[in-house]
């Protein structure tokens, strides 16, 4: 007995460790796992069955989804429908009319090509087609399931092309269903792939509209260029700050191509990116060309602010592999390297030289410090205008802090800081403000520069004074803050609420031009390495993300900025004292209001959006 339980042993860890057995899966299963690679979510049905429309040629395609995408999706087209005698097999795996051997993918130039996405949808859905070719009388309506047809082509009514029904999506696949069951995530995703196509294909209309809706939410008809399809499609906001860019290569031992486009120039303002990328007319992803013209954008446009990017690249086919993913989303180039490359210097070259276009937001003159005494300045008499009526809560002060200057005291007057030009020798001033307008006027002897467009902006500037507002502030008195926003100010027998931002604002704007290229400096103690201040901005913007390639982004767009502003080194210690030695570090900024430190906390942003 000793001897034989080892043996068993033996025999019982042999069992263990005998190898699984491989098992052929049933067709069925295969199908519908494969089906679960096509079609990822509503979209990407969406998407297989209007690339079967523009293949079939045709004009007019409509969309209509119903729960996202779940309950029912509808392509209805006026292409050159399917043939009676095909319809048995439409819906069979590897069935297509696109290509017939391996060698066509080399030169293929339709959309589809796998003949995998209707029989996908078959085995995860409930598909209905309706059908008609040119010259029949009647079209034919069959439906399908697993890949084969319930039944044999009925005869019904039917208008040119094809309809196709896909109903009960996912309804055999549980998982997919509940991770898909919020309707408002799939139908604008459905509706940015319809606006995509619409802004490639413009001699096809477009519509899409959610099942029983009135309205659709994408409708377009044949443009007369692709600015007006992005016009129609994305609005005029976005089409008018667009600039049309080309490039192309044909040196064999680099890249051939030829691409066209769209870019935003640097007025445009959104918080993410839209890439609009076609490459031999089909809608595709490259995660290596958007990467490289983010980094230009980035340290081109203001702070957190994402291109608008159209693009449409023409390849000769034989170097593009559109088989290398299941939803045919991406593509594989040929010296992709260089033609990113391409690309990517020349949207940096249009930007460049796109700021004679840029546009800023116009700040009205004392206008809009002063709109009008309803606005920023109320009446105290007048307990509609008061912001104390407005429903802000205003804390009790005790009597003894509740104090009055005199309003001969500069310092109780917002006016001593305003600076109205030189004095003239026939004004005796005895107040502090004079001796203060005598030491700034020796230390610049000349305020404003000697250019034709700041004497433009300074005349604006005495044309656009209103005498009533000018008054209120020059002798007015300065009683205290209101709020975070508001202080009050006492003239004659009124109080006012005067919005101390934008005084603020404009009073450091007209102390920029009145100083402009004659400003005193502050010296840093230490000089202040660019690069090191940028990176610090650019990490204060994301400072939620933990990615290594983002640190290397930063690092590009700091270095970029760092260049930049070496450049311009010269420009911005003449007209602005900005200055910034050969090494790359900020050794001086610029006095805008005597007596006034600004918070050296916020020079890292500041630099930023100077580069």
């Amino acid at each position: 007995m000793e001897i034989d339980e080892p043996e068993q042993a033996t025999d019982s860890a042999a069992v263990t460790l005998e190898p699984p057995r491989i098992r052929r899966l049933d067709e069925s299963v295969v199908n519908r796992i494969a089906a679960g690679e096509v079609i990822q979510r509503p979209a990407s049905a969406v998407k297989e069955l209007v690339e079967n429309s523009l293949d079939a040629g045709a004009t007019s395609i409509s969309v209509v989804v119903k729960d996202g995408g779940l309950k029912l999706i509808q392509v209805s087209d006026n292409g050159h429908g399917i043939r009676y005698e095909d319809l048995p097999i439409l819906c069979e795996r590897h069935t297509t009319s696109k290509l017939s051997a391996y060698e066509d993918l080399q030169t293929i130039k339709s959309m589809g090509f796998r003949g995998e996405a209707l029989a996908s949808m078959t085995y995860v859905g409930h598909v209905t087609v309706t059908t008609i070719t040119e010259g029949q009388l009647h079209g034919y309506r069959v439906s399908y399931r697993d890949g084969v047809m319930e039944h044999e082509p009925r005869p019904c009514a039917a208008v040119r092309g094809t309809q196709i029904m896909v109903e009960n999506l996912f309804y055999n696949m549980i998982a997919r269903r509940k991770t898909l069951q919020n309707s408002s995530d799939d139908y604008p995703k459905i509706i940015d792939l319809i606006s995509r196509f619409a802004v490639q294909n413009i001699s096809v209309s477009f519509s899409c509209r959610k099942h029983g809706a009135n309205r659709a939410d994408v409708h377009t008809v044949a443009a007369c260029s692709r600015l007006d399809a992005i016009r129609t499609v994305y609005g005029v906001s976005v089409a008018r700050d667009l600039m049309e860019i080309t490039t192309s290569d044909d040196n064999p031992a680099r890249s051939i191509f030829k691409m066209d486009g769209f870019i935003s120039n640097a007025n445009y303002v959104a918080k993410k990116t839209t890439m609009i990328l076609f490459i031999n007319d089909r809608l595709v992803e490259c995660t290596a060309l958007k990467r490289a013209i983010e980094v230009v954008y980035s340290a081109t446009l203001p702070k957190a602010s994402k291109p608008f990017i159209y693009m449409s690249i023409s390849l000769p086919s034989e170097h593009v592999d559109v088989n290398i993913h299941p939803t045919k989303r991406e593509v594989s180039l040929l010296n992709q390297e260089s033609l990113v490359e391409t690309i990517q210097t020349a949207v940096e070259s249009k930007l460049m030289n796109s700021n004679t276009s840029r546009t800023f937001q116009t700040q009205a003159v004392n206008s809009s410090v002063y709109t009008s005494q309803t606005s920023h300045i109320s009446a105290k008499k007048d307990p509609q205008n008061s912001a104390f009526s407005s429903g802000t809560k205003s804390q009790k002060v005790p009597v003894h802090k509740m104090v009055r200057t005199d309003a001969r005291d500069p310092f109780g007057r917002l006016h001593a800081y305003w600076q109205d030009g030189p004095a003239s020798q026939h004004e005796k001033k005895s107040d502090l403000a004079s001796v203060r307008n005598a030491v700034r006027l020796r230390r610049n002897p000349k305020e404003s520069a000697d250019l034709t467009s700041i004497h433009e902006l300074l005349s604006d500037i005495d044309s656009s004074v209103h005498s009533g507002l000018l008054d209120i502030v020059k002798n007015g008195t300065y009683v205290g803050l209101a709020d975070e926003v508001f202080a009050l100010l006492q003239h004659n027998t009124h109080l006012y609420l005067m919005n101390v931002v934008s005084v603020s604002k404009e009073l450091m704007y007209q102390q920029a031009i009145r100083r402009f290229s004659h400003f005193n400096a502050i010296q840093l103690s230490e000089p202040a390495p660019l690069q090191e201040l940028l990176m610090i901005a650019l990490k204060e913007e994301d400072v939620e993300s933990m990615d290594d390639e983002n640190d290397d982004l930063k690092q590009k767009i700091a270095e970029m900025n760092t260049e930049l502003l070496k450049q311009k080194a010269e420009m911005l210690d003449e007209l602005f004292c900005i200055h910034i030695d050969q090494e790359g570090n900020l050794t001086r900024l610029p006095v805008i209001l005597d007596q006034h430190t600004p918070d050296m906390d916020y020079v890292p942003e500041f630099l930023l959006s100077l580069g």
